[in-house]
């Protein structure tokens, strides 16, 4: 959430930020908190006159005591004896108003950066660059479900027999080609000097709610029943949430990070599952970069975290384009975001792979994970989080960008060695059959 202070001090430009996200129905929601606010600080002001009061009358009470005057030190002390309850009454009242606060605080957007373009939807995104040219072909190309399922190597029937919609086989030099990507990436972030994790694939609701609105955890998240666990639908919760309620020194920034783990997601949202493929489903690989940073510094990471990507996919020799995210096609907590897409030789259109996000001090506020600089200050740190791959989409385009007139697939020049030397994906040989 957003610092409270701006409301305090600045509600035209929380106002502003919310009109240019196009959510004029969210003003009211200022209107609410500086209702709760200015209540909860006039019991505050209350709870700290009771307090006050309550230490002079316990200095009264020395002092009768020790000019030996009970009448008036019986009173001081039945005065004295009201004073908790009071407190305590005030204290329930403003625990209360602190939730109902944060709930709303939640529902109102980060403030964006002036750089973002200020736009309704995503039609009103802005490209910024392409890298690399689309391949072209002489003979009639297919789409990766084709490819995989004439190869042997992707197999939708039987998943969906034992898992339903939305699952998927790898099998054979395709499963190894997913692992990979996942070892290619992995090595290309470890010589970047990224710290590698392998985080928990659960988490409790706390966590998660404190890094996504209600709508997203509804249709994404999967809740463990009878359990405050949750599956995580990608790994920046996990990284996260790993400092929790923790003050970083100022020299120990950067956190660098990266991870690799198995993610779900429940698409039940306004995308869905609208094809058979890898594009959206319920499971997949993804390999995710993560950094808490002073404030001041947020945007220098921003920009090297986007030129990771851009050195990943020209390595493996993916056309890509990047796409920044205008006003309104902004989550709530997004300052700042981009999304790196992968053209697609059987679409022609260029499709999301990856996406990055400056989330500011939004995530760390809410989770409490705060900086203690030099000078005795202490801030909330920065947060950024970028997709390194999801290896189902990175593989539905180097399958279609690589597909050969003979129905194999070639394997980008960086990947061969992760593949024991192996060139290409094609028709296995003699008549063994899956």
């Amino acid at each position: 959430m957003i610092d409270i202070k701006l409301i305090r001090e600045n509600p035209k430009l929380v106002r502003e930020n919310i009109k240019k996200k196009f959510q004029n129905e969210k003003l009211q929601l200022v209107n609410q908190v500086e209702k709760l606010d200015s209540e909860w600080r006039k019991l505050r002001y209350k709870e700290d006159n009771l307090r006050s009061e309550r230490n002079k009358i316990s200095e009264e009470i020395n002092k009768a005591k020790k000019s030996k005057d009970n009448k008036k030190s019986r009173e001081l002390i039945k005065k004295a004896k009201e004073i908790p309850g009071k407190i305590e009454k005030i204290e329930v009242k403003t625990k209360k108003l602190s939730l109902e606060i944060k709930q709303i605080m939640n529902q109102i957007p980060n403030i964006i950066h002036k750089s973002v373009p200020i736009g309704k939807d995503e039609k009103d995104n802005v490209e910024i660059k392409k890298i690399g040219k689309p391949k072209k072909f002489d003979f009639k190309i297919k789409n990766h479900v084709e490819i995989g399922e004439y190869l042997k190597v992707l197999d939708f029937n039987r998943s969906a027999k034992v898992a339903g919609k939305g699952f998927y086989y790898l099998i054979g030099d395709l499963a190894l080609l997913n692992q990979a990507i996942i070892r290619f990436s992995i090595d290309f972030m470890e010589k970047k000097g990224y710290i590698y994790i392998e985080p928990p694939l659960m988490l409790r609701k706390s966590i998660l709610s404190s890094a996504l609105d209600t709508d997203e955890f509804k249709n994404t998240i999967y809740e463990i029943k009878d359990e405050d666990l949750n599956l995580i639908g990608t790994s920046e919760y996990s990284l996260l949430g790993m400092h929790t309620n923790e003050t970083f020194k100022e020299k120990e920034l950067p956190k660098k990070y990266f991870s690799y783990t198995m993610c779900f997601r429940k698409e039940t949202g306004s995308h869905g599952l609208s094809e058979k493929g890898l594009y959206r489903t319920h499971q997949f690989n993804k390999v995710e970069q993560f950094i808490f940073c002073n404030p001041e510094d947020s945007y220098k990471y921003y920009d090297e975290m986007m030129n990771n990507s851009i050195e990943l996919f020209k390595k493996l020799e993916i056309p890509t384009r990047v796409l920044e995210m205008c006003s309104g096609d902004l989550a709530v907590w997004k300052a700042k975001s981009a999304d790196l897409e992968s053209f697609r030789s059987t679409t022609k259109n260029y499709e999301e792979i990856g996406s990055l996000t400056n989330c500011t001090d939004y995530h760390a506020r809410n989770l409490n994970i705060k900086i203690q600089r030099q000078d005795s200050e202490r801030v909330f740190c920065h947060t950024l989080n970028n997709t390194v791959v999801a290896t189902s989409r990175v593989l539905i385009t180097i399958i279609e960008n690589n597909q050969q007139k003979d129905g194999s697939v070639k394997i980008p020049k960086v990947l061969i060695p992760y593949m024991n030397g192996k060139k290409k994906i094609e028709v296995r040989n003699g008549k063994e059959k899956i």
